[in-house]
């Protein structure tokens, strides 16, 4: 591989935005330079601190450890949500029963459901709630809503707990939309809040499809809980297309990659 140095410190930012990690002599195997020049671009990704060096490779930046609330995420990445909200919307068929959780992301598909006739939503979120009673006396939405009575999360304006989990025992729906705080093939969904989790997966195994919406900078990454596996995601509607390195293994998953554009 003929490349540049600043084209061999894309790649290895490339690879690590997937994997989470990157080891030394994979790098220079793959970029077919020495094992000091890898250490030099290391170490200059480590001063731009896009990336922690460690013993033998190195890792992506220490994300947070804190759950961003519903106002910090939903003013980032706004027009890729977008286009990840509307090619989700597509898969909503007449009649669907489906839930959607309380991700900025997954928000955006309430937005592209005019069209669909006699859709029955299953929520958690109170923003979502409020974005559809809205559009609902707007008569710009006439499906059913039904909300999941719970704990109250006042921070992210969501309930969970064994009563929400109760209450979702009720529902059968065709497709549950899912946001993504961290995705890894190895790892599936991962997230901050273990409750919450819970909940997500409850809903999950009851719904005849799963689809999981996030945009690429959640590639590689994990957090302290894991929501699901990947076994037990449908599809995934993101901002790009499936990395060459994920294809076999998504193929062996069964699980489709819709590139939002």
């Amino acid at each position: 591989m003929s490349l540049i140095g600043e084209e061999r410190k894309k790649v290895i930012l490339d690879i690590l935005n997937l994997e989470g990690k990157v080891r030394s002599a994979d790098l220079a195997e793959k970029l077919q330079v020495s094992g000091e020049m890898i250490r030099r671009y290391l170490e200059d990704l480590e001063v731009e601190k896009k990336l922690r060096r460690i013993y033998g490779g190195a890792v992506k930046m220490e994300l947070s450890r804190e759950e961003p609330t519903y106002l910090n995420r939903e003013v980032l990445r706004v027009e890729e949500k977008k286009r990840i909200g509307r090619a989700a919307a597509e898969l909503v068929e007449d009649n669907d029963v489906i839930f959607i959780d309380d991700g900025s992301t997954t928000m955006q598909i309430i937005h592209y459901l005019q069209n669909k006739r006699n859709i029955t939503i299953v929520v958690f979120s109170f923003h979502v709630l409020h974005l559809l009673t809205e559009l609902q006396n707007e008569e710009l939405f006439s499906g059913q809503i039904y909300f999941l009575g719970g704990k109250v999360m006042s921070k992210y304006s969501r309930v969970s707990g064994g009563m929400a989990e109760n209450m979702a025992e009720n529902f059968y729906v065709d497709k549950a939309f899912i946001s993504v705080d961290g995705l890894m093939i190895d790892s599936g969904i991962t997230g901050f809040d273990l409750e919450r989790g819970s909940l997500i997966r409850k809903i999950v195994h009851r719904a005849q499809l799963t689809i999981a919406m996030t945009d690429q900078t959640k590639f590689g990454c994990t957090h302290p809980y894991q929501i699901l596996n990947m076994k037990d995601i449908d599809i995934i509607v993101t901002d790009v297309a499936v990395p060459t390195q994920w294809t076999d293994e998504l193929k062996d998953r069964s699980v489709d990659w819709i590139h939002a554009r």
